[in-house]
């Protein structure tokens, strides 16, 4: 009988997003008529842009002839991606990438999960608490976890205290990670990085010989001056950090999957014979388990950069932002204290009344008919909050927050 991987076995049994799914359909089942309104999960509501249609509409037409068919993409995407995204998202900011740093593929979660790949089985991950669950849930699945303990905390990782009371702003940690995953805007907080926040952690890692595994997938919803939207506005991010974004939530690519990571040459990672470029082994990884985005959807992610595209787009996210500022204002307004919605989709809530996280998620959704995701499933300091996403309609977020502001908890 083949040998399976332990590793898997330390996990809990369900996915934090799978469990709540799970829960929704129960609820349905016993209750059939039910109206229940989502605003759990990040999966995103708003058609895909007329560019991005137009565009994955030609490229489709393209590979019905044989002429302009084509197979299997280059392993680090086509040019025409790459360098829409160099110019865009960064030669326009006045930041440095060269074309040979840019790897597209189908997502920033995959990306985020598989990098550690070429990274060794000691390095020491530091882990923001609380923060999206992929990051810890991958790292044990690779032995970097130890075991679970009874607080919740796997025994291997360096939690990164994120207290309310600064704002859940991650604090620098006395235990020193040889791998620090940070995420701004944060998912599940909604707190966005300023400059000299996020210029201490790149020190830091200079400092310590750290590499910084840096989310940026919500840099689209930054909205306050000051905020990098990229590290590689921070000097020195070069030599630390890797940069991995999404086109998922900025543009709609949730069931289309396109994503990019950054890997600046400057970033070397060491074996047993000395120093290696991770860029290098990132190329390798990528040519070896990837078989690169298909055509038509880098056709499609290349259409969000078109002038229209860029209007299109931007459309898109200040109807989100507009979810988001209804929504915060609305728990507000109900009393609730709450974090978030400012630079990110995400609103951030303490449970009241001494609520855990699940006792707070079962009672929204049996009394007020609406899904939220509980502030547990991200980490042991996510206990006690809930985390509300901006990715609905429009009408069906106002009904929910009707429905909680008329709550009687």
């Amino acid at each position: 009988m083949v040998q399976v991987n332990d590793n898997y076995r330390k996990l809990p049994q369900n996915y934090l997003f799978s469990e709540v799914a799970r829960r929704v359909r129960s609820y349905r089942e016993a209750n059939p008529d039910a109206d229940i309104i989502s605003l759990g999960i990040g999966d995103v509501t708003r058609p895909l842009c007329n560019s991005v249609i137009e565009a994955m509409s030609a490229a489709v037409a393209e590979m019905g002839r044989a002429e302009t068919f084509r197979g299997y993409a280059p392993d680090r995407g086509y040019d025409f991606l790459i360098d829409a995204i160099r110019t865009n998202d960064y030669l326009s900011r006045g930041i440095r990438v060269d074309s040979d740093e840019i790897f597209v593929n189908d997502g920033a979660k995959s990306a985020l999960g598989h990098f550690c790949d070429i990274l060794g089985g000691n390095n020491k991950v530091g882990i923001c608490d609380p923060v999206y669950p992929v990051y810890i849930d991958t790292n044990v699945m690779d032995g970097r976890g130890g075991v679970l303990t009874s607080d919740g905390k796997w025994s291997d990782i360096v939690y990164i205290d994120s207290p309310a009371e600064n704002g859940f702003i991650p604090q620098i940690p006395l235990q020193v990670p040889d791998i620090i995953y940070i995420c701004s805007p944060n998912n599940p907080t909604g707190t966005a990085l300023n400059g000299s926040q996020l210029k201490a952690w790149v020190d830091y890692a200079a400092e310590h010989g750290s590499l910084i595994l840096f989310d940026a997938a919500y840099e689209a919803f930054v909205r306050t001056p000051g905020v990098p939207r990229s590290i590689y506005e921070i000097e020195g991010a070069r030599n630390v950090a890797v940069e991995f974004r999404s086109f998922s939530k900025t543009a709609g690519f949730t069931g289309v999957r396109c994503g990019y990571t950054v890997v600046p040459k400057e970033l070397k990672g060491r074996d047993s014979e000395g120093e290696v470029s991770l860029n290098a082994l990132w190329n390798r990884h990528q040519s070896t388990k990837f078989n690169g985005t298909a055509y038509i959807v880098q056709r499609a992610a290349e259409a969000v950069y078109s002038p229209q595209g860029k209007k299109e787009t931007a459309l898109t996210v200040d109807y989100y932002m507009r979810n988001a500022d209804t929504i915060r204002k609305g728990l507000e307004f109900a009393g609730f204290t709450v974090y978030g919605g400012v630079d990110a989709p995400y609103i951030w809530l303490k449970t009241p009344c001494g609520l855990s996280s699940w006792e707070f998620f079962d009672r929204l959704l049996d009394e007020c008919r609406v899904v939220g995701t509980p502030g547990v499933g991200f980490g042991p300091s996510g206990e006690g909050y809930f985390r509300l996403t901006a990715f609905g309609d429009y009408d069906n977020v106002c009904r929910a927050v009707e429905r909680i502001k008329e709550w009687k908890i």
